[in-house]
């Protein structure tokens, strides 16, 4: 007990505002690398994705969740990507593996439509298809023109995935749509120098591209030259005739992390179209182990003048330990022109504890705020797959981080946070009368005793109830008591109420405030 006392206080010495309540997405076949974006032109309705071909779709701005599994005319295989059109319509990039005699595993990229009002898919087309049968067509990525609703792709293209040969080679292809994804222009190379087929450093991996404020083209991979930027000013036509080295990967871009099944550090590239400030910024974001094996970090660039020159890496992550920071994304809110990080992160730790961080920039990537939005932490194992990415949408404010978090039993979950900059975000202010609460739960999952912990800022009334995931009430355990200000921590012993297997929540009621926090019993 004296142990979990120490943490908590070393819980609430950190996260010194109000923890963002979390929403498990779905649990249904070991989701891992999942993908989110928030409506443009609805805010409320948010879609997300997860290996292999499963997709969800929440209408109250992320709080709950209906599942659906994604079906194509060229097969499902992953590598979920989602973004929304001027129009409003989702787009849902992915690998595909088409049915047998049609083509061969990843062969092309999937580009498939979700019409908001018609509430069905309306368009399954393709890109990339050659001829030969050892091509792989491999994480993709769109951007959009919201000018005019052009839609670009780039992705990686091997010779023949995985193999040693020399001979063999991987580069970055681009294509792109004019007709709101109904067709889609052949596929070019746009990478100067090519990488091997192994599909590790000399690879090249991990182009994310994004358009600029004039209509520019930009993306950023990683390879054996390091961080290799290039752009297009001609809606994609024409690129570069000399790719720009923006810096080196110290270690690489393919790492190893314990408790991780395999890691990377690739790109992510990202442009302010937001008119303020730092409208025209290019930012490109990656991790790297350039200060040792055993301290991953956080890294971002940026570049005010097209690409042409960038600033030297900054360090996102602000911790002053020695611990692992790893599969890092990035949004900008072009609202604001405020850059978002989301990425894992073990600073509180000296095992493969590991929480989920959100960092924000609001002065163009020169200083970094970070906050934990994890409720509890996770031990991920190598002997399960864990995905190759996260993801982060941000759209006025309102910022929908989503995850991928590991629990007993091989249990595998897709995570966001309800997340509000104006609430969580922000430094609780003693002088205030408005009541802030801190609140945590402790181990999550267990098989025995549950702590759920609570800070207050001056007197209050708490309940605290416990109800499974279906909404059926369990226990009062907190009945309308009086709590002076203080921290304090309330038990919940499984094995009383036997409580089964599965998922539950606590739901904690005091003055005005009300919130729900999701709990797995192993």
């Amino acid at each position: 007990m004296k142990s979990f006392i120490t943490l908590l206080i070393v819980l609430f010495a950190t996260v010194l505002y109000s923890q963002p309540q979390n929403i498990m997405i779905g649990t249904i076949g070991n989701p891992v690398e999942p993908s989110i974006f928030i409506n443009s032109n609805n805010p409320a309705i948010i879609m997300a994705g997860a290996n292999i071909d499963k997709v969800y779709i929440s209408t109250d701005t992320g709080r709950t969740w209906s599942f659906d599994t994604l079906k194509s005319n060229s097969g499902v295989m992953g590598d979920p990507c989602i973004t929304s059109d001027t129009a409003g319509n989702f787009l849902f990039l992915h690998l595909s593996n088409p049915p047998s005699g049609t083509g061969h595993w990843i062969d092309r990229i999937i580009c498939q439509k979700y019409n908001l009002q018609q509430n069905q898919w309306t368009i399954d087309t393709f890109m990339g298809l050659n001829g030969g049968p050892d091509y792989a067509q491999d994480k993709e990525w769109i951007a959009i023109d919201k000018t005019n609703n052009n839609m670009y792709v780039t992705w990686t293209q091997f010779d023949k995935y995985n193999t040693s040969n020399p001979a063999k080679k991987s580069n970055i292809l681009f294509s792109k749509s004019t007709d709101n994804g109904a067709s889609w222009s052949v596929a070019k190379r746009i990478n100067q120098t090519s990488g091997d087929c192994v599909d590790s450093d000399n690879t090249v991996e991990g182009a994310v591209p994004a358009v600029g404020p004039n209509g520019e083209i930009y993306v950023t991979w990683a390879g054996p030259d390091g961080l290799v930027f290039d752009r297009s000013i001609d809606g994609g036509n024409t690129w570069l005739d000399t790719d720009i080295v923006i810096t080196s990967i110290p270690g690489g871009w393919d790492y190893d992390i314990p408790g991780i099944s395999r890691c990377n550090g690739l790109p992510i590239t990202d442009c302010d179209v937001s008119g303020g400030q730092y409208n025209g910024n290019i930012y490109v974001n990656w991790s790297d182990q350039r200060n040792g094996t055993d301290n991953t970090d956080i890294w971002v660039v940026s570049s005010s003048d097209g690409g042409n020159n960038w600033t030297s890496p900054i360090r996102v992550n602000n911790d002053t330990t020695q611990n692992h920071q790893f599969l890092t994304w990035m949004d900008i809110d072009q609202n604001t022109g405020f850059i978002y990080f989301v990425f894992y992160d073990r600073r509180n730790y000296n095992n493969k504890l590991t929480d989920v961080f959100l960092a924000v920039s609001k002065d163009g990537g020169q200083s970094f705020e970070n906050y934990k939005i994890s409720e509890s932490p996770f031990i991920p194992t190598s002997n399960v797959f864990f995905g190759d990415y996260n993801n982060i949408s941000v759209q006025n404010g309102i910022i929908r981080p989503i995850w991928t978090r590991f629990d007993a039993n091989n249990h595998l979950s897709i995570w966001t946070a309800i997340i509000n900059p104006e609430t969580n975000l922000s430094i609780q202010d003693n002088s205030t009368d408005i009541q802030e609460i801190s609140s945590s739960i402790y181990p999550n999952p267990s098989d025995n005793i549950i702590y759920f912990s609570f800070k207050l800022k001056h007197t209050d009334v708490v309940s605290l109830d416990v109800y499974d995931i279906k909404g059926s009430f369990i226990t009062r355990i907190i009945d309308n008591k009086k709590y002076k200000q203080g921290e304090y921590i309330q038990e919940l012993n499984v094995n009383k109420y036997k409580l089964s297997h599965g998922v539950y929540q606590f739901n904690f009621t005091a003055s005005n405030n009300s919130f729900s926090k999701q709990f797995i019993i192993k």
